[in-house]
């Protein structure tokens, strides 16, 4: 989340945050700037909790901010690792916020250390601003730009000087970058849920390869060298937005809505009622019951205070988590022949114990069905499926994974009729479906772990 323009900057991107906090439950932070310096704060925990000191704001005043919650890729969940990391060299103070992953992160390092580059984390976000205070030319626009071009893989990134905010998408695209207004006051954020909060005006989708600056003199925009096709993360309209965001310049809850559809079409149940495993589940099982002519009703309520099973940092938080973020609905499941729709199935591990879940309260029949295909192949472009140890789908066949589940059947949809719910599919990557890379990922891509 970034912002410049607006004299209450911090806490207008505490709230950007407070929409974003979907996207990383690790750690927050936030950089602010008056013109004369760039203070910051960061800490691990959700946003309410990162700043829940009332002294905390106050100290980050200024025009211009910049903000971040932190969902590791790469790295340690550490506070060392949260975001904004803030730098003084040669052409000043200036603070980073990331969302992606650098796939020749670990070349880059290895080179800079070896020419005497000393660095306080362990993520990949830092490299850039090495690469910043290490450019060549003067103008801190420039060195931005010249650090940019020597990055393969995925980014979003958010920098804040005393005078300047400037935000970058990859070439590829691979992540999302919104650009709205608020008055007076130019912002960028993830997604555009951020905007909505306070207010704002949603205006575009920053393009691939696009580097926005913002200064007193207003915004203007810069481009990367173009790369050979786009790479638009299909995941982020699966499972990682939320459904009230505009992304790639698509609402996403109408393209779950159409996986759902083209999912009951594709794999039909006899069954009484259609369910979803809340949140991410839900506009597509609208879908499917929809397509289907099925009832839908609410099976699981979903304990809002327990974070994103998925994107949990450990397999042992994961699996707490299961326990106490879902609670059936037992009038509505008993005796009841279900069909459960979800956005995906990474682990396995959470899909098992829901369908025993229901059994265990009545379900009679339980029909698994996922709105994206199975995932057999590790993303090195910021989804954390880093390994194929991982992917339930890499060893196993679907019925294998059928019985694994304890479901009476599975069905996905193809990696065709997937694409066949956005505009442009040729603009997307679906590497962690295909195996199909957009760039070239380094043979020891798994091992390295920064």
């Amino acid at each position: 989340m970034g912002i410049y323009g607006d004299p209450r900057a911090a806490e207008q991107t505490y709230l950007g945050l407070y929409a974003l906090q979907h996207r990383g439950q690790e750690s927050a932070g936030i950089a602010a700037t008056d013109g004369a310096c760039v203070e910051h704060h960061r800490g691990m925990g959700l946003v309410w909790s990162v700043f829940a000191d009332p002294a905390v704001m106050p100290r980050l005043k200024g025009h211009a901010a910049i903000g971040h919650n932190r969902y590791s890729t790469r790295g340690g969940s550490t506070l060392v690792n949260a975001q904004p990391i803030v730098i003084e060299c040669r052409t000043g103070t200036i603070a980073v916020a990331h969302n992606g992953t650098i796939t020749n992160a670990s070349q880059l390092r290895r080179e800079m250390q070896d020419t005497g580059s000393i660095f306080q984390t362990t993520s990949d976000s830092e490299i850039v601003l090495h690469l910043v205070a290490r450019s060549r030319k003067t103008d801190v626009t420039e060195a931005v730009m010249d650090a940019l071009k020597q990055l393969v893989g995925a980014y979003c990134f958010v920098f804040l000087t005393r005078d300047m905010l400037i935000a970058a998408r990859d070439p590829q695209g691979f992540r999302p970058l919104n650009l709205g207004r608020h008055g007076d006051a130019w912002l960028v954020a993830s997604e555009s849920c951020a905007f909505d909060i306070m207010g704002a005006e949603y205006v575009r989708s920053v393009e691939p390869g696009e580097v926005i600056i913002v200064d007193r003199s207003g915004l203007r925009s810069s481009r990367l060298p173009e790369a050979p096709q786009k790479s638009l993360c299909i995941f982020e309209h699966i499972y990682f937005s939320r459904p009230d965001s505009l992304i790639f310049s698509e609402k996403v809850d109408k393209i779950r809505r159409r996986l759902g559809k083209r999912l009951a079409e594709d794999s039909p149940a006899e069954a009484d009622i259609v369910i979803a495993v809340p949140d991410s589940g839900n506009t597509a099982a609208l879908g499917y019951a929809r397509v289907s002519g099925l009832r839908y009703e609410i099976g699981l309520i979903r304990n809002h205070y327990v974070g994103r099973t998925f994107i949990a940092p450990h397999q042992d938080k994961r699996k707490l988590d299961v326990k106490v973020k879902l609670n059936p609905v037992t009038g509505v499941l008993d005796d009841r022949r279900v069909v459960l729709v979800d956005d995906s199935i990474v682990r396995g591990t959470t899909m098992r114990q829901i369908v025993q879940i229901l059994r265990d309260k009545g379900a009679r029949e339980v029909h698994v069905r996922i709105s994206s295909p199975p995932i057999k192949h590790p993303c090195y472009y910021g989804i954390d499926i880093s390994r194929h140890s991982e992917l339930i789908a890499s060893e196993k066949s679907i019925e294998e994974i059928r019985a694994y589940l304890g479901a009476d059947s599975l069905g996905y949809l193809t990696i065709e009729g997937m694409l066949s719910t956005v505009d442009n599919p040729q603009d997307y990557c679906t590497a962690c479906f295909s195996g199909e890379y957009r760039t070239p990922v380094p043979a020891a891509f798994d091992k390295y772990c920064i």
